[in-house]
């Protein structure tokens, strides 16, 4: 069984790090859920930025700006494409920096144009 506790502590600095204006709604053990900075159109509300959650088998990372800006994931390599689930969430077992780097560009890229 892979250590799962690792993998979220590193996606959870992760996205901590590259959406400095997003606020954490949810911190707890093997769950983070972030809003903002954006607001949503229809509640004024902050805008669902991402998540990090531990599941059974894998992590979770999930980039909800990536369902109304497809654009942003245009060039993602083959192996983060591989991770892909869907249009925003990512799913991972180990630790990977070369791709944990590319995820982190894809959410700093997220955090910029979901402003």
């Amino acid at each position: 069984m892979p250590d799962l506790t690792t993998v979220y502590h590193e996606l959870r600095a992760l996205m901590l790090t590259a959406a400095p204006g997003a606020t954490a709604t949810l911190d707890g053990p093997g769950h983070i859920d972030l809003k903002g900075p954006a607001t949503n159109a229809k509640t004024g509300e902050p805008a669902w930025f991402g998540m990090v959650k531990t599941g059974a088998r894998a992590v979770s990372y999930h980039l909800p700006p990536l369902y109304h800006l497809p654009s942003l994931a245009d060039g993602l390599s083959p192996a983060l494409k591989k991770r892909q689930q869907g249009k925003t969430c990512f799913n991972f077992t180990k630790v990977d920096p070369v791709l944990f780097d590319e995820l982190s560009a894809l959410t700093r890229r997220c955090a910029k144009e979901a402003t």
